[in-house]
């Protein structure tokens, strides 16, 4: 039974889309203990959802999730030297969301409405896809506050924009802009800020319509891919594409290019 949430909103379209709204626009998505807690439960029951072929994760009003919401007492709850488990706690809040983001089989989409910061820009580095309105902003954000990064931003950004880039940003704490984000890879396309919300629901849509189980295989091999030898990667992606050969969306690809049609992918 899927879970009632309060600062998120889910629906799954006719397409097989979940889309999850991070559900705070008062405070531009801010993440506190609630939505902390809530976010990776919406992640996992999307990918645990066989009806589920693709996940799109976005904000409500006219932000994206500008980071930890963090008030005088949780700065000083963080801070507190004696206060060990309640640290590593609050510490975790970001890191379950990355966690589960890399355990969903599916692929899930970033759409960045609006301004993206910190933890929330993170976030969106453990998607598979960002896309951005040409009105958002990204910015690593720590270093404006004084502490260095947390949500895997350390681990995520050098692997998708080189070790060099991640430094600068990271250190400069700047606002990246649409065109840099698509230029240095964040981002896989921006657009236009008046219809975005529809332009990425059918940017997800397309990923919806493709060979889940193929998709699933492909994000499995490239999570894994920093983290084994060349020699353990070949072995893996011969042995899954073997396993998508075997499956009904191959064959009907087959079918589709002998027939010079566009193939109808079930999933299956």
């Amino acid at each position: 039974m899927a879970e009632s949430f309060e600062h998120l909103l889910t629906h799954t379209t006719d397409t097989g889309v979940r889309v999850i709204t991070l559900n705070r626009p008062e405070k531009l998505n801010a993440v506190n203990r609630t939505l902390a807690r809530e976010f990776p439960i919406a992640v996992r029951e999307a990918g645990e959802d066989d009806s589920v072929r693709c996940v799109l994760i976005t904000g409500a009003g006219r932000g994206f999730c500008a980071g930890l919401e963090l008030d005088p007492s949780q700065i000083a709850s963080l801070s507190n030297a004696k206060s060990r488990t309640e640290q590593i706690e609050d510490l975790e809040w970001v890191g379950r969301w990355v966690l589960a983001l890399r355990a969903c089989p599916v692929p899930v989409v970033a759409a960045i409405n609006g301004p993206c910061a910190g933890a929330g820009f993170a976030m969106t580095l453990a998607t598979d896809v960002r896309v951005m309105s040409e009105a958002a902003v990204m910015t690593p954000g720590y270093a404006r506050i004084g502490v260095s990064p947390d949500a895997g931003m350390t681990w995520l950004l050098p692997r998708i924009v080189g070790s060099a880039r991640a430094m600068e940003l990271i250190l400069w704490a700047r606002d990246i802009k649409f065109e840099e984000a698509v230029r240095i890879g964040l981002a896989a396309a921006a657009m236009p800020e008046e219809g975005f919300a529809d332009a990425a629901l059918a940017y997800a849509n397309r990923l919806a319509q493709g060979p889940t189980i193929a998709y699933i295989h492909t994000k499995r091999l490239l999570n894994q891919t920093y983290d084994v030898d060349l020699t353990t990667q070949l072995k893996a992606e011969l042995s899954l594409i073997k396993q998508c050969f075997a499956t009904e969306d191959s064959r009907e690809a087959i079918r589709a290019f002998g027939e010079k049609r566009k193939p109808v992918f079930q999933g299956k």
